[in-house]
């Protein structure tokens, strides 16, 4: 049977000994259906055999059924298959992201994010949260407890305070976008409903909140760093200074990764390998490490054991402090010396990144300032008339 539906139509359906489906002329898709009982409900469907309780009469009404319907049937419509009931909480997706870098093989970014994801997600309220009670409210509200430092104590663990502390917003922006693309990944899971995407995307990132790197380090400094360094440490430190490498990348570098005879050495961090050329400094530093090592063997260790952020964190600290260096200088900021380094020294901004491994968008961005101030320089030696 199909009739336009109203609500005067559906109370009046008198129920017979075997359920009664009627159709709605009004909603393509959509169905009442009585039951012996008396009991009303509406049904979708969109393909033979393809159906979905949407909900019960008078809980949910006709225009509510209508809408809930015209949902279904545009998901079916553009994914091929509804998105299944939202069962789960925000840390469930969170965790089903990380599970999936691991699958592509991004081990390194998988890390890095569920380290976020604990630090700000697991412990929280938010973490807990079912996925269809999500809302820009809630995060926004969470966004601010990150920005805050307002967050559960984290699992006590070597070289990392339990105490959340604040964060600046251009932390903030990191791990909301980290977020984001978990949340998106769900969404195409099918795990969330596409349209459930204003809810995230209602909170935008903070404008401006990126902050240029100014702590710089003279040749002097660096050299009463490493000078107050271990062993191990000076010569993941060394790598950084004489390479401009990120500091997870020699951690990473096992003795199959360095070419002796061509001079150079291949990161393969951040998902995307790259061969950069040493220079006789760095290539007597990879000489020295390599001597004796098996191609599976790391060139880089802590004791014999892999290198990770929350080891050389702290020891970074006391060599700062021992050598009466700033208390905000961490292993990044030699990075950040080369990259300085090299684009006052002439060397053309292209190269540069591609030897830092970053985009030559980045390098303008945070160090277009250099270039402007080295051209300005050379022009002043120059006579145009």
């Amino acid at each position: 049977m199909k009739i336009k539906l109203t609500t005067r139509s559906v109370e009046s359906v008198k129920p017979a000994a075997a359920p009664i489906e009627i159709h709605d002329a009004g909603q393509p898709g959509l169905v009442l259906r009585v039951q012996p009982s008396g009991l009303r409900s509406f049904i979708v469907v969109w393909g033979r055999g393809k159906r979905r309780t949407l909900g019960r009469y008078p809980t949910m009404t006709l225009d509510g059924a209508r809408m809930a319907a015209r949902a279904v049937l545009t998901e079916a419509d553009t994914t091929g298959e509804p998105v299944k009931r939202e069962k789960g909480t925000v840390a469930d997706v969170c965790r089903d992201y990380v599970d999936a870098l691991r699958s592509d093989g991004r081990d390194n970014t998988a890390n890095d994010v569920n380290r976020r994801f604990e630090r700000t997600i697991y412990s929280d309220r938010i973490g807990s949260l079912p996925l269809a009670k999500l809302s820009d409210k809630e995060i926004r509200s969470w966004r601010d407890r990150v920005e805050r430092g307002d967050l559960a104590p984290l699992p006590v663990k070597k070289g990392r305070p339990p105490e959340p502390k604040p964060l600046s917003k251009a932390g903030v922006n990191r791990i909301r976008t980290t977020l984001v693309a978990a949340l998106n990944h769900a969404v195409k899971r099918r795990r969330i409903r596409p349209e459930r995407a204003i809810e995230w995307e209602n909170v935008a990132p903070y404008e401006a909140a990126t902050v240029r790197r100014e702590l710089y380090l003279d040749r002097e400094q660096r050299r009463a760093l490493l000078a107050n360094a271990g062993d191990d440490l000076r010569d993941l430190m060394e790598c950084c200074v004489l390479t401009g490498c990120r500091p997870g990348d020699p951690a990473a570098v096992l003795r199959s990764d360095y070419d002796a005879r061509h001079g150079a050495v291949t990161f393969k961090t951040k998902d995307h390998p790259r061969t950069i050329p040493l220079s006789p400094s760095a290539k007597a530093l990879f000489d020295r490490l390599a001597e004796g090592k098996k191609s599976g063997d790391r060139l880089f260790t802590n004791a014999g054991k892999t290198w990770t952020p929350r080891d050389w964190s702290g020891m970074v600290k006391d060599a700062a402090a021992a050598a009466k260096l700033p208390a905000d200088v961490v292993l990044y900021t030699l990075r950040h010396c080369w990259i300085t380094d090299a684009i006052t020294g002439g060397m053309d901004l292209l190269t540069v990144a591609k030897l830092a491994g970053t985009s030559l968008a980045m390098i303008e961005k945070h160090y277009g300032h250099l270039v402007h101030g080295t051209a300005r320089e050379k022009l002043a030696a120059m006579e145009f008339l």
